[in-house]
């Protein structure tokens, strides 16, 4: 089930504009609007919100593996998989979590180094 109130489930529901790069029946793929790097996608489920990686529940399993599918489909068309790219989920505040609808960043097309900020 969708939030009436969050920014993800009104970009999946087409209220409010994203840059829309990939989409399945499960998956919402679009350019973040504050990149870190030349490529900077972020991937969401469309079908449930879910506010934290960390709410996670086993009959949600299938959808992360959907998410990181989705994200590698899209590194593969911008040409990013041989040099390397980065998958992240960020959990809550400290963590970085902006928006509370779990998201999938792919990053690319940079060099990245480590540990990260």
């Amino acid at each position: 089930m969708l939030c009436s109130d969050c920014l993800f489930c009104k970009i999946i529901q087409k209220k409010i504009p994203a840059d829309i790069v990939y989409e399945d029946d499960n998956i919402l793929g679009f350019n973040d609007i504050n990149p870190q790097a030349p490529v900077h996608v972020l991937f969401i489920p469309k079908n449930r919100h879910i506010e934290k990686i960390s709410d996670i529940k086993k009959e949600d399993h299938e959808i992360i593996g959907q998410l990181v599918s989705a994200a590698n489909k899209i590194a593969k068309k911008n040409n990013i998989v041989d040099d390397g790219f980065r998958l992240v989920f960020n959990c809550n505040k400290n963590a970085g979590q902006a928006v509370f609808h779990i998201h999938l960043h792919l990053l690319g097309g940079r060099i990245f180094s480590w540990p990260p900020g």
